[in-house]
């Protein structure tokens, strides 16, 4: 897997993926003296980790036939206060809205992406603790 990230001014870059092609902009905060005109780097881990994990328990949860409408995984990391201010603790929310969702599967959905198939979670994990909780939601009826 490859990457590249290109300067574009001050401390603005494009980050553009190897095998996909998209990019993203990142950016630093005005106070560091930049545009806040991109994501920050740290962001973009917290982002490839809920979204590496979220694909996960999307994909097993329509294997598992069940009826989701809405999905979102919120993620939270503290931060140590001093440099190089790495990470010090992460929560993940997994917010479930469907139909008859069932607790047992979203559990075990869970379970699997953070045990066995996500790899940027596994990454992640070994440098930080990380908690994870959900929340399943009724979706309102048609």
């Amino acid at each position: 897997m490859d990457a590249t990230v290109i300067w574009k001014h001050g401390l603005s870059f494009t980050g553009i993926g190897g095998s996909s092609g998209f990019s993203v902009p990142l950016g630093a905060k005005p106070e560091d003296g930049d545009a806040n005109d991109g994501l920050r780097p740290l962001e973009l881990l917290l982002i490839g980790t809920a979204g590496c994990t979220g694909m996960d328990v999307v994909s097993i949860l329509q294997k598992k036939r069940q009826a989701i409408t809405a999905f979102e995984v919120r993620i939270h990391a503290d931060r140590a206060t001093q440099h190089p201010m790495v990470f010090t603790h992460v929560v993940m929310e997994y917010v479930i809205t469907g139909h008859n969702v069932d607790p047992a599967a979203v559990e075990r959905a869970i379970d699997l992406s953070v045990e066995k198939y996500c790899s940027a979670h596994a990454m992640l994990s070994k440098a930080v603790p990380i908690d994870h909780t959900h929340t399943i939601i009724e979706a309102a009826s048609a």
